[in-house]
């Protein structure tokens, strides 16, 4: 086939800054994935994420933006039952999210409707929810012949409208290998992301749930960020913490409670030895456990002694 040659001059291409929806986790005008296995919490953390951005407010820390639209499609999920109730739970502006209506023929990412609801709303942040669900019947999303179209339309669209568009993605059986082989289907998708993100959980701390950063061409990967699911407090951001997402995957990240337990007895007593029940006080005060303290003393391999009726620890 003979095709008409045009060629692009560098000297005429503008330089431009990355814009970010979430620094440095979410860019504008890309795609990111967020996947992680099923019940992880990645449906709930994107939900309290849309419900801080369409009031405007920061995501965990920062300065508080424009509040902004956005349109979320699930396939998995009611909307009546599960998603409005999560959504009115974390307080968020409903007016200011959408649904296309795919009652009648599913949206797939290729279907124009996506990007004349983009068009018409406005919208800074596309969800697709989970992304197996939205590729359509004729793409078998283990070619990499296939997947690629498709990804490379919907980047064109997110660089069009200067979006966020964010899939989810659920993760693969597999526990061995790299966190970047673990992601469902061709790993085409993750190409063509500039951004991904993997969620799970702690081993024995069920309710810690840990966001990590396995890819980032935009910007430095960022530092692991945890959060926490609870019956009775719902969702709480934790901070930063030093889990990889290896460790992650496979089970053999630490706790962070005990993470935050060693990190305190390193600091209390870099200084020097103190009593222990000086030092009990102190991380009662500060959320550490009886137990959790000294699962830390022992992993430091404190030295105990005992000078007159009190006992030291010291490092």
């Amino acid at each position: 086939m003979n095709y008409e040659l045009k060629l692009i001059n560098m000297e005429d291409i503008k330089c431009e800054n990355v814009e970010w929806l979430w620094y440095p986790f979410i860019p504008y005008g890309k795609i990111t994935i967020i996947q992680g296995d099923p019940g992880e919490g990645k449906t709930t953390l994107v939900l309290q994420m849309i419900a801080k951005l369409t009031r405007g407010e920061a995501i965990i820390n920062g300065e508080t933006k424009m509040p902004i639209n956005v349109i979320y499609q699930t396939a998995e999920d009611g909307l009546s039952d599960t998603i409005k109730p999560r959504l009115v739970a974390a307080n968020a502006d409903c007016s200011k999210i959408v649904v296309i209506d795919d009652r009648e023929t599913p949206l797939t990412m290729l279907d124009v409707r996506l990007e004349k609801a983009i068009a018409e709303t406005g919208a800074k942040l596309v969800v697709l929810d989970p992304i197996q669900g939205f590729l359509g019947a004729d793409i078998d999303m283990h070619r990499a012949n296939e997947i690629r179209p498709v990804m490379k339309y919907i980047a064109e669209i997110a660089e069009k409208y200067h979006c966020a568009i964010l899939l989810i993605g659920h993760m693969n059986k597999c526990n061995m290998g790299k966190s970047a082989y673990r992601g469902l289907g061709s790993i085409d998708f993750q190409a063509a992301a500039r951004s991904v993100l993997i969620v799970g959980r702690i081993k024995n701390e069920p309710e810690i749930r840990v966001v990590c950063q396995i890819k980032n061409s935009l910007a430095p990967e960022a530092k692991s960020i945890a959060f926490k699911l609870s019956e009775k407090n719902g969702f709480e951001w934790i901070g930063e913490c030093d889990i990889k997402a290896d460790e992650l995957l496979c089970g053999t990240a630490k706790g962070i409670k005990q993470k935050t337990a060693i990190d305190f007895l390193e600091n209390t007593l870099s200084n020097g030895k103190m009593p222990q029940t000086k030092i009990a006080e102190l991380a009662e005060k500060n959320g550490i456990s009886n137990k959790t303290l000294r699962n830390a003393k022992k992993t430091l391999d404190i030295k105990a002694s005992k000078i007159g009726n009190q006992w030291y620890w010291e490092l």
